[in-house]
């Protein structure tokens, strides 16, 4: 039995992050966004882990999946996210570098967002960015 590749563990990984964050889509997408001061603590734990598995399935597909695509296919490319998102809309990898720029800027703001009033405006954009997201991996399939 040969070993899975680097390539299939990350595949892998993607397509499980995009299991949970399926789950919480199809849970939330027909929610109102949580008030700014929940008074159901369950709801806003559900829109939290949203928000989280969102990052994490976006995370895991551009900085592993898609960088090692890319580098498999130019060993020597050595380029910042934008040049990464721009040779994956290239080869068509991605559909639009400029709407996963956004989704990884998003991605970011997740990770360091502090106050309820930027999580509310984070996680309207998460609802609007994530058919796309769905959209550009229903492809990947185990």
């Amino acid at each position: 039995m040969t070993q899975p590749t680097l390539v299939e563990i990350y595949k892998v990984d993607v397509v499980e992050a995009l299991e949970t964050l399926v789950h919480s889509w199809e849970k939330l997408k027909n929610q109102s966004l949580p008030s700014r001061h929940p008074k159901n603590l369950d709801e806003f734990e559900a829109w939290e882990a949203f928000s989280s598995r969102f990052a994490r399935t976006t995370d895991i597909f551009l900085s592993k999946y898609i960088r090692l695509l890319i580098l498999e296919k130019d060993p020597g490319f050595r380029g910042e996210m934008r040049d990464l998102l721009d040779k994956a809309e290239k080869i068509n990898l991605v559909s639009s570098a400029d709407q996963w720029m956004q989704i990884r800027e998003l991605r970011n703001k997740i990770a360091h967002e502090y106050t309820k009033e930027d999580l509310l405006k984070t996680l309207s954009s998460i609802l609007q960015f994530t058919p796309f997201v769905l959209s550009e991996l229903k492809g990947l399939k185990l």
